[in-house]
């Protein structure tokens, strides 16, 4: 087998290399390919998984500050410990950086973890019923279809985010997940995406199809 290039040696690592030169049956070029493909369809993702976590949020937000009838609704929501921890914690980061604890600074620093737990079976009687389902008003199916599908997205966002391989899942199918998602919420929005979302572009540029 012929010695890896230094970039792999020393800038990625072989271990980190491993599963593209595996996936081109050790192909030092053919794995170069992939995984520069890996990287660019990442990046490609990047407005669709912006624009759903935004979307989201703010839909979630808005939902349970009227509901709760203020904006720092998680004072007197029926959180759970672990959403009371993801708190603590977006309080802690605001609190370094020197910023004021204020509720838009609180929301926009919660993680996409923390809302979609806000749709698990834990919260199905507390908030889904009589609160969230209102900021999917485009849904009509089960909270439990959404959280799954929500869980699949979280999980690909933190692949991405690690820049983790992901050259290997079904990335037509994550499309149009987080595409689906995000119609439930804003259906404008979708629309709009789709001017500058270049996922079916670079899908379609795969090495070696």
């Amino acid at each position: 087998m012929p010695e890896e290039p230094g970039w792999i040696r020393d800038g990625l690592s072989a271990p980190r290399f491993a599963p593209y030169l595996a996936k081109a049956d050790g192909d030092f070029t053919r794995a170069s390919a992939l995984y520069w493909w890996n990287v660019e369809v990442s990046a490609a993702f990047y407005p669709a998984l912006h624009c759903l976590e935004l979307a989201l949020r703010n839909g979630l937000h808005r939902t349970l500050a009227t509901a709760f009838d203020r904006e720092d609704w998680w004072r007197v929501a029926p959180l759970r410990p672990d959403g009371v921890g993801k708190l603590a914690e977006a309080r802690r980061k605001l609190t370094v950086r020197g910023r004021p604890h204020t509720p838009d600074d609180l929301v926009a620093n919660l993680s996409l973890g923390f809302w979609v737990s806000t749709l698990s079976s834990a919260y199905d009687r507390t908030l889904w019923v009589p609160h969230l389902h209102r900021a999917f008003a485009f849904y009509r199916g089960k909270r439990r279809d959404l959280h799954a599908d929500l869980r699949t997205v979280l999980l690909f966002r933190n692949r991405i985010m690690h820049h983790e391989p992901i050259h290997h899942r079904h990335l037509w199918k994550d499309h149009e997940t987080i595409l689906r998602v995000l119609g439930y919420l804003v259906p404008e929005l979708a629309g709009e995406l789709k001017t500058y979302d270049r996922v079916p572009e670079v899908l379609r540029q795969r090495p070696g199809r």
